[in-house]
């Protein structure tokens, strides 16, 4: 699914964990949708490949562009800095829509998982989107806090996306670590909207359940197992049905706001 108009024309992106899955699919939606966008992630060459592809054939002769690659840590803040600065150095204009993608799975309880892999799990899922939605909150609420006092609403729309998850909201005691960090995301998400919200920076919380990607593997989950639930709940999601979602949610006008959406394969029973 990909936007058939372009509902996000002048709005200027910021994608975290763009290499691959949901992160991928939500930059080449918003460039579809008539946005531009910093993309952001690990893995350069493949990340320089997705700015190339979306670079490619702009319509009307169009000779800017419309995505640059940021390489690097989403947890450091210097690729923070460096995203926040590209957008408004080579793309024209401050970020007014920044969605907080990059994540990492790990399998297994609080008694089972990987004590190894909880410092990167909590690194990335929680300081990193915690450090981004801090730099970007205070940017769009400084930015639009004079419109709303002098009584100019709405405002142009200012979003930011946050991506949790269903495990986030019903905690699984299969992947209780990686839930724990979701659930903590879902926690900001919801603080950071009353603290900004008022100021007209919409912060969204996106909940998907089961999506096909790489994610599972590298979460380290039994390939068989999963392989079987996924295919008892069939068709699960994919990660252009959760972009779509985010896109949908961000083309709302100013004053509307999809601040938490649940999206689950139709036959996903839990969580």
């Amino acid at each position: 699914m990909t936007p058939t108009s372009k509902t996000l024309a002048g709005r200027i992106a910021i994608v975290t964990g763009a290499t691959a899955g949901i992160g991928r699919s939500v930059a080449q939606q918003v460039v579809a949708a008539g946005g531009r966008v910093v993309v952001n992630g690990r893995r350069e060459a493949l990340l320089a490949d997705l700015a190339a592809s979306l670079n490619t054939d702009r319509p009307g002769g169009d000779a800017s562009p419309a995505a640059i690659a940021v390489a690097g840590d989403c947890a450091s803040q210097g690729t923070i800095d460096a995203m926040l600065g590209a957008a408004e150095r080579d793309l024209g204009a401050p970020a007014d829509l920044v969605v907080i993608n990059a994540g990492r799975g790990l399998a297994g309880s609080v008694l089972t998982s990987d004590t190894g892999a909880w410092e990167e799990l909590l690194r990335t899922n929680v300081l990193g989107a915690s450090l981004l939605l801090r730099a970007a909150g205070g940017a769009m609420s400084e930015r639009g806090s004079g419109d709303i006092e002098s009584g100019r609403w709405p405002a142009s729309p200012r979003d930011i996306v946050i991506l949790g998850s269903t495990v986030g909201r019903h905690i699984s005691p299969f992947s209780s670590m990686y839930g724990a960090t979701k659930f903590a995301v879902n926690s900001l998400a919801e603080a950071a909207r009353r603290e900004i919200g008022p100021k007209g920076v919409r912060v969204t919380l996106i909940e998907p359940g089961v999506v096909e990607s790489e994610f599972q593997g590298v979460a380290g989950y039994d390939e068989r197992t999963f392989g079987e639930f996924m295919a008892n709940i069939a068709p699960v999601l994919t990660p252009d049905d959760v972009a779509a979602s985010i896109v949908a949610a961000c083309a709302q006008p100013a004053g509307v706001h999809w601040s938490d959406i649940v999206i689950r394969p139709t036959r996903q029973e839990y969580p």
